[in-house]
């Protein structure tokens, strides 16, 4: 059996991907306790026990040595007595350091300590010298650039080297090939959901060179949000209109793709985590007013154009009313007409244009750490933790704990169910990226 460590693991989305494709996981690390209580949760769901045949570490990785990774994987029980010789080396190390400093989603800052963890990626890479290496980030990490970095050889790169070749260059000097850095977009791995992310193939010296994954479905064949998750809509009518019977991701996910360590299944007896976020009857309407597919900006848009009818949005009615201080047949009359205001339609709308209602027909959208502004194609509402799992290709037998969400300064530090979700690698893609790895061992 091939072996692996998975560092910065988090809720285990690329652990699944692994287990999935065949590997055993040694050992696996995250800095948050919350997510190390899904983590190992779920580890004791598919039968990896910890300190018997896999050790989890909480740890943030500067405090992590190669040494101690052997020590903890030395002393798990199943080498300790024999009952299986100790692998000489480790198969595949796969990690995705914290990416919000690289990330084009927010404020990108250089300056930002979490851009330096893949350097410690690369010394624990150094001290464990597993056969292949994979490292994940957001696109952003193709063209973040550093200044004065200093690599774990004492090589002082000049200003403004971009994190790729820095990363290849580290990883050439201790003996590592690394195939070109290539963008993989989850969809075209039976993902239903638009997902690019950065994937580093690397090699020791003398190992056989390994290949990124072809596509397995075409961008006609994508998995659509409705395949994914219309079972999970809440008004019995609408789930019975739209979704007559369970699509076969539905009824995969339902079966768990991901075996227990002696290769059956886990079922999901009951679906986890379906609760929905709290919301006003004002923001409902709010989100009623957004077409199939039609993000803030193109609202505004039609709005500006064409005018709407707010008849019967008793709520936005009154605010409205309140806000402009006009009765509720002038508000009406001015929402009709063509070329509101921009003052007008931010009290209607408020000013975020990244609201989006995504396309039953389409892969959702990236899922991010905060699912505040996707809406439903069939509900005036967001999506709870279970329909973001089902996004990122999570078994339903998947459990996310810890507090659902978060919010103010908490979210710096806390990792809450939605976090877990959007932070994840989606495990079907993770697998995908794993079996070339089996195929080259």
């Amino acid at each position: 059996m091939p072996y692996a460590i998975d560092l910065f693991c988090g809720a285990g989305g690329c652990s699944e991907g692994l287990i999935q494709a065949g590997f055993h996981i040694l050992f696996s690390s995250d800095i948050s306790d919350m997510v190390e209580k899904t983590y190992r949760n779920r580890h004791d769901q598919l039968g990896l026990i910890q300190g018997y045949n896999t050790w989890f570490q909480r740890s943030d990785i500067r405090d992590l040595s190669g040494s101690q990774i052997n020590d903890y994987i030395d002393n798990l029980e199943i080498f300790r007595t024999g009952q299986i010789a100790r692998p000489t080396d480790i198969d595949l190390m796969i990690g995705g350091p914290s990416c919000q400093g690289f990330s084009r989603a927010g404020r990108r800052d250089k300056s930002d300590p979490r851009n330096m963890l893949f350097g410690e990626y690369v010394r624990v890479i150094n001290e464990i010298r597993p056969r292949y290496i994979v490292l994940e980030n957001v696109e952003g990490f193709m063209d973040m650039q550093f200044l004065g970095y200093k690599g774990i050889t004492g090589v002082e790169y000049p200003d403004g080297s971009v994190t790729p070749d820095i990363l290849r260059s580290e990883l050439q000097l201790i003996g590592y090939q690394t195939l070109e850095p290539k963008i993989l977009n989850a969809a075209d791995y039976g993902v239903p959901q638009r997902r690019n992310r950065v994937i580093f193939i690397g090699y020791r010296e003398g190992e056989k060179v390994p290949s990124y994954p072809d596509p397995i479905v075409d961008e006609k064949h994508y998995v659509s949000l409705k395949e994914a998750i219309s079972d999970l809509i809440t008004d019995d009518s609408i789930r019975l209109s739209v979704s007559k019977r369970k699509s076969k991701y539905q009824i995969e996910s339902a079966k768990g793709r991901t075996p227990k360590l002696d290769g059956t299944p886990i079922p999901s007896k009951k679906i986890s985590c379906t609760e929905l976020p709290n919301m006003s009857d004002l923001v409902s309407e709010r989100f009623s007013l957004f077409f199939e597919g039609e993000t803030g900006t193109k609202l505004r848009k039609r709005i500006k154009e064409n005018g709407i009818d707010l008849t019967g949005k008793v709520h936005l009615l009154k605010y409205c009313s309140e806000q402009l201080n006009l009765t509720e047949e002038e508000i009406i009359q001015l929402y009709m007409n063509k070329n509101v205001s921009d003052h007008a339609l931010d009290i209607l709308l408020t000013k975020k244009n990244i609201r989006q209602r995504w396309d039953s027909k389409l892969p959702s959208a990236t899922v991010v750490t905060i699912a505040d502004d996707y809406i439903s194609p069939w509900e005036n509402r967001t999506f709870s933790v279970r329909e973001m799992a089902r996004c990122q290709s999570f078994d339903d037998s998947f459990e996310f704990l810890g507090k659902r969400t978060t919010g103010g300064l908490l979210r710096r530090i806390e990792v809450p169910q939605y976090t877990q979700v959007g932070n994840a690698v989606p495990p079907l893609l993770a697998k995908a990226v794993a079996l070339e790895i089996i195929k080259v061992l």
